[in-house]
């Protein structure tokens, strides 16, 4: 039976061909007539229309920029039905609009599995490049710009992926639209090597698991990296600049591993919401008004080796559990920590504290900010730090404990916070600033 199929499957290679065609021709019949495997290639030219892709080829323009394709505003410019099919050199533009109908640029139907997509210019679509279903794909090395028009949520995503699995989306340069990549109910998924600027979120992760999002290049949105209601992803190695709230959030996200990411210069370089049980370690926080601002639970993560350079508060932590900020004794670099080193370990010798009985007022109590000059506010400020106090040791053998202004324990051992709801009391062991540098990660 394996030697019949084989014989039978030699015919379709013997006869695919690179097919011209020419700039006045009628491309759709072109692409009825192929074969599987034929190469088309079409002329520097625009060709009118919506086209249909039932048959596995490679489509190719002449030169990308110099061949296009035009919806006129209506339908999916290029729908692709075929599995193994490449797309290449094209500039698709001008689909219709209707978020319903899922319109696009360039839409991969759910049965075209092993397709590849690559070195195309998406522009003025309402979404760039669809992906609705099928498996292992890969998307690469693409241009897509998006509407820049109309309401942010009247508008399509740059990349969107809907329940498709080992999907690698790479090397793709979006601005434009709602979202730079979107991704929901799929899995197996990398996004590598992307840059995105100047929309709202740049990646945006929902329902999604077993995923790796990794060197990749975002500026100027609302937030970089938003990540909902997802589990085991992977975050490493990424960039984010000047986002306008989030660097990262993280929603309800479980059993994840953040490392090696570089975020700069956010309202909150790093959002923890119901997120549990993930790993946060060698990561660069800096120049963001909030370093990172737990809360709804999240608990049970390791944080440790990440480095928090100049923001305005470093940790907001909401809640009432302990939660540990060290594993194995390493704890985190802060920018602001003034403890000594006196042994030289590069470990300091008192605890870090991020925040004082004033960062607790003002979180329970936003409108006294108006006080923060007073004499009042500047003694809840400098006073724990220079009233000397004598903690008790705990019974049964503890390590010393500090007690917090609102009356609950801190453990200094092993980098222990504990708080109580609306402030952070944090007792982290850290690189001192006068002795040692913050891990500044891979670049």
């Amino acid at each position: 039976m394996k030697k019949t199929l084989f014989l039978l499957t030699l015919p379709l290679a013997a006869y695919a061909a690179d097919i011209a065609v020419p700039a006045d021709a009628d491309l759709q019949h072109y692409l009825d007539s192929a074969q599987a495997g034929d190469h088309l290639t079409l002329a520097p030219a625009t060709y009118h229309g919506n086209f249909v892709v039932n048959t596995p080829i490679t489509l190719s323009g002449s030169t990308m920029g110099e061949t296009v394709l035009d919806g006129g505003g209506k339908g999916k410019v290029l729908h692709i039905k075929a599995s193994d099919s490449t797309i290449e050199h094209l500039t698709v533009q001008h689909s219709g609009s209707s978020l319903f109908d899922m319109d696009a640029g360039i839409f991969a139907d759910r049965g075209a599995h092993n397709i590849r997509i690559h070195h195309n210019h998406a522009r003025d679509n309402l979404f760039g490049i669809y992906v609705w279903g099928p498996e292992k794909g890969i998307v690469e090395h693409n241009t897509i710009t998006g509407q820049a028009t109309g309401r942010v949520n009247d508008r399509g995503n740059g990349i969107q992926l809907w329940k498709s699995l080992h999907t690698v989306i790479r090397n793709n340069t979006i601005s434009g639209g709602r979202d730079g990549i979107y991704v929901t109910n799929s899995k197996y998924n990398l996004f590598e090597n992307n840059t995105i600027s100047g929309i709202r979120f740049g990646i945006h992760y929902m329902y999604t698991e077993d995923s790796e999002v990794k060197n990749n290049h975002l500026s100027d949105l609302e937030s970089a990296y938003v990540i909902m209601f997802s589990n085991r992803i992977t975050v490493r190695d990424n960039e984010s600049d000047n986002s306008r709230e989030h660097g990262l959030m993280l929603n309800a996200v479980n059993q994840s591993e953040i490392s090696g990411n570089r975020i700069k210069g956010a309202n909150k370089c790093v959002f923890l919401y119901n997120a549990n049980q993930n790993g946060f370690h060698h990561n660069h926080f800096s120049n963001c008004a909030i370093g990172v601002h737990s809360t709804a639970g999240s608990t049970d993560s390791r944080i440790h080796d990440n480095a928090y350079i100049g923001n305005q508060t470093q940790v907001m932590y909401v809640g009432t559990r302990h939660i540990e900020w060290s594993n194995d004794e390493h704890g985190n670099y802060w920018s602001d920590n003034s403890a000594f080193d006196l042994n030289g370990d590069g470990i300091a010798d008192m605890p870090y504290r991020p925040n004082n009985i004033l960062d607790q007022v003002l979180w329970r109590a936003p409108n006294a900010k108006i006080l923060i000059n007073s004499p009042a506010a500047q003694l809840l400020k400098y006073a724990p730090t220079t009233i000397p106090r004598h903690p008790p040791r705990r019974r049964g053998g503890q390590p010393p404990a500090d007690e917090s202004a609102d009356g609950h324990t801190i453990n200094n051992h092993q980098a222990r916070q504990t708080n109580s709801t609306g402030t952070t009391h944090a007792s982290l062991y850290s690189r001192p600033r006068q002795s040692a540098q913050p891990w500044l990660g891979r670049r």
